[in-house]
């Protein structure tokens, strides 16, 4: 709940309606004289409830990061930009860099980045969406084949050989 009023003392007294039963024990609790203003008020409260606040990571994180052998695009990049958006501060300068670089050497996309460099970011998650596809098609043919074989490689173990039969004129 946001309360827009420029007076501090009727803030302080608005502020434990909002508060649950612990949380009011906690309030009723405070001396007399303790908090001097809405702004002490927050920062004991959250001192004291908020427990779960994330620390941002570092930026150095998304320099190191890398697809793992094996890894799909997709997976790599969800990953890629679930960790961009726990970094604080305005990165996207160095978003196509970095996600290059934790490409694998032997990348399509990473030769595509690296021929045609892209800056922006909304460009760079396009050509991310493309090579995705590409890769869920080429994955999806791949197994769509093994399928084929294995299928052969089952019917002819269902069926014995037949017998030869030699014709003579």
């Amino acid at each position: 709940m946001t309360i827009y009023s420029k007076n501090e003392a009727l803030t302080c007294k608005i502020f434990p309606f909002n508060l649950k039963p612990m949380a009011m024990r906690w309030f009723y609790s405070l001396e007399k004289s303790f908090i001097h203003s809405y702004d002490e008020l927050t920062r004991a409260f959250g001192a004291r409830f908020v427990t779960c606040s994330r620390v941002p990571k570092p930026f150095d994180s998304l320099i190191v990061m890398s697809m793992k052998e094996g890894e799909t695009l997709r997976a790599y990049s969800d990953q890629y930009w679930e960790l961009y958006n726990e970094i604080r501060g305005n990165n996207r300068g160095v978003v196509a860099s970095t996600f290059k670089v934790g490409l694998a050497i032997d990348s399509k996309l990473r030769t595509s980045l690296t021929l045609i460099p892209i800056t922006d970011m909304h460009k760079l998650i396009e050509r991310v969406e493309e090579y995705k596809i590409l890769e869920d098609d080429q994955l999806q043919v791949n197994s769509k084949s093994k399928t084929l074989v294995v299928e052969r490689k089952e019917a002819r173990l269902d069926h014995p050989p037949r017998p030869r039969r030699d014709f003579y004129p």
